[in-house]
């Protein structure tokens, strides 16, 4: 009896052991055609900007593949950068852009990422902005008058 319950137990062991080897072919083999992205950046630095001054800027890439990049979506890290991008196929050696929008409001040192998804040899691919909204200047408290300016003599 104690055969038989050790002979049956080493065939399950064998059995799973057998069922557990990883497979040996390439699930998505890379395709040497797909369409790439080349940015002249990928990072666009606002700089010290005024608040509530335009949040707009651009991405401009080209596609250095041999086949069509279809970007199927883009989306920001926060509801405070809203990207557009092209919708239509980008060819082989052409050029688009990538709009981003920043909202300006938000007062203080950002950066933010937008990932965009397309068909490309990098299939989500990160852009990035950064810079500094500056607070708007401190009014004079109500009732006070600014001091007069001070003449200089030459």
């Amino acid at each position: 009896m104690k055969k038989t319950i050790l002979s049956i137990g080493l065939m399950l062991c064998v059995a799973v052991g057998a069922m557990a080897q990883p497979e040996t072919t390439t699930p998505n083999p890379v395709n040497p055609n797909a369409p790439k992205f080349k940015f002249d950046s990928e990072l666009v630095d606002y700089g010290t900007i005024e608040h509530n001054a335009n949040g707009d800027r651009e991405f401009k890439f080209t596609n250095t593949g041999k086949e069509p990049l279809i970007i199927s979506n883009a989306v920001g890290s926060c509801g405070c950068t809203t990207p557009q991008w092209p919708k239509e196929p980008i060819a082989p050696g052409k050029s688009g852009v990538i709009k981003v929008h920043y909202a300006t409001d938000r007062v203080g040192h950002f950066e933010k990422q937008v990932t965009l998804t397309s068909n490309a040899d990098t299939p989500s691919k990160v852009i990035r902005i950064q810079g500094t909204v500056k607070p708007d200047p401190t009014p004079a408290p109500e009732g006070t008058t600014a001091p007069a300016p001070v003449e200089q003599k030459h």
